[in-house]
């Protein structure tokens, strides 16, 4: 998820008229308990199988799977033949885009200096080699700057109120030859600068902690140096990969016309692992293709996993702006899995983009209830593959738990960090939601066109660049 910024807001909870998230996870189906789930419930589920989908996560984050990198290559080959081994109709959908490489090195010296200093990367960020004086530059405005003789140096800027990228431009408009970014709190620093900017100057970060002492060093050292060096950053066109397999309704003259989406993401950012984000919802999506192939059904099931999400949502916004307006109407509801695995997380929400009900959230509360005895509580979210569905129009959201684990995004996220307590909920709650709408005779002549405005595109608070 991409950079998965969750906006779950108390208001917009009361607004729903739902109490404050409480741990609810699905347990296995013992006599007595089966009175709340009905046949089409128990079908849905019965064949899931949790190992395969801790299994499924151990091969794909056995390193980073990077968009358009030899990894995401060979989990979508992974996908490909798992999905045909299944004996689904798969087609794999290229697309190219405009991405970033990852440096090969990055330093960061700082003659007398006491303390290590483990300098990060921004995306987007450039290659060079800069050594010059230092120089304090508040938060890095344009106010800040006019204060300052920027001219040449390394400006050291604290994180906040405003994106990286505009600080490293404030800087480089400023004169300034790089840049070094500290964070606001305490931790690493893992940020994007948003896309390519002819503009920016070399820049890196560094934790709360390191930021500190290197002003620390600066107030006692006024003529202090440092050198910055980054190495193999490029953007450039890249090749990802979309991974489609299709449940056809089982009886043709049943068929109403209506298609299902169950997607998520297979890529990771660099350096992490991604057991959570997103090896979880891909092997969840996995083997819920694995689980529904055989239930019979009047509604074509789409089992998508999506490249290039970290990066914008790329593989998504492909997916759908290559579908025609005949396939758009076809589509009824879209259930992303995004980070549904983590032990460290909070609990599951159901996120729309715009908070409000819609098809998928009423039928994944339905669910949940009966699978748990309460309904998963809604949110509001827009970072994620949910949303070029829902604007183009259909019912979309997003299974993620909330608040996020504190490995999102770092190395930790890591194999050992998963609950198949969570992935069991997860997969039986959008098991039995599908299949309460995908079964026979379960057409509600009310909801055929039954579909959300399209509505433009929304700018949202992103994390990752602030």
């Amino acid at each position: 998820m991409k950079n998965k910024a969750i906006a779950l807001t108390l208001a917009a909870m009361l607004a729903a008229g739902v109490a404050a998230p409480t741990a609810v996870i699905a347990q296995p189906i013992e006599s007595g308990y089966q009175e709340a789930l009905d046949q089409f419930d128990q079908k849905a589920i019965r064949k899931i199988d949790v190992d395969r989908i801790y299994n499924h996560i151990a091969t794909l984050s056995e390193a980073p799977r990077v968009a358009g990198t030899d990894v995401e290559n060979r989990a979508v080959d992974y996908l490909r033949d798992e999905f045909e081994s299944y004996g689904y109709d798969v087609e794999v959908q290229p697309f190219t885009y405009v991405g970033y490489t990852e440096p090969t090195r990055i330093e960061l010296a700082v003659p007398g200096h006491e303390g290590e200093l483990n300098p990060g990367n921004f995306t987007y960020g450039i290659s060079g080699d800069v050594t010059a004086s230092l120089v304090d530059a508040g938060i890095g405005s344009p106010a800040d700057f006019e204060g300052i003789d920027a001219e040449g140096k390394i400006a050291v800027i604290q994180r906040g109120e405003f994106s990286f990228a505009e600080k490293i431009v404030n800087a480089a408009e400023a004169g300034a030859a790089g840049v070094v970014i500290y964070n606001n709190s305490p931790g690493a620093l893992n940020g994007t600068l948003g896309g390519h900017d002819d503009r920016f100057i070399p820049a890196v970060s560094l934790s709360q902690e390191q930021g500190q002492s290197l002003l620390q060093h600066m107030s006692g050292n006024p003529d202090a140096e440092a050198r910055i060096l980054v190495e193999g950053a490029e953007t450039g066109e890249h090749t990802s990969h979309n991974v489609i397999a299709t449940k056809h309704p089982t009886n043709k003259k049943k068929d109403t016309g209506e298609v299902i989406v169950i997607g998520s993401h297979m890529d990771s950012v660099p350096g992490a692992p991604g057991a959570n984000d997103n090896a979880s919802g891909t092997a969840v999506t996995l083997e819920l293709a694995r689980a529904m192939k055989n239930l019979p059904s009047d509604t074509e099931i789409r089992f998508a996993s999506f490249g290039a999400e970290e990066l914008g949502l790329i593989g998504s916004h492909h997916y759908v702006s290559e579908l025609s307006e005949t396939e758009k109407d076809r589509i009824i509801a879209n259930f992303n899995l995004d980070m549904v695995g983590s032990r460290d997380a909070g609990d599951l929400i159901v996120a729309s983009v715009d908070g409000e009900p819609n098809l998928v959230t009423e039928l994944t509360q339905k669910a949940s209830t009966k699978l748990n005895g309460e309904p998963t509580t809604r949110g509001r979210s827009g970072s994620s593959d949910h949303v070029p569905f829902h604007q183009a129009g259909i019912p979309a959201a997003l299974f993620i738990h909330s608040p996020l684990e504190p490995w999102y995004h770092t190395p930790e996220d890591t194999l050992d960090k998963i609950s198949k307590e969570k992935l069991l909920d997860v997969a039986e709650i959008v098991a039995a939601a599908v299949y309460d709408r995908a079964r026979f005779d379960n057409q509600n002549p009310k909801d055929k066109k039954r579909k959300e405005s399209s509505v433009p595109k929304e700018a949202y608070f992103e994390q990752s660049i602030r």
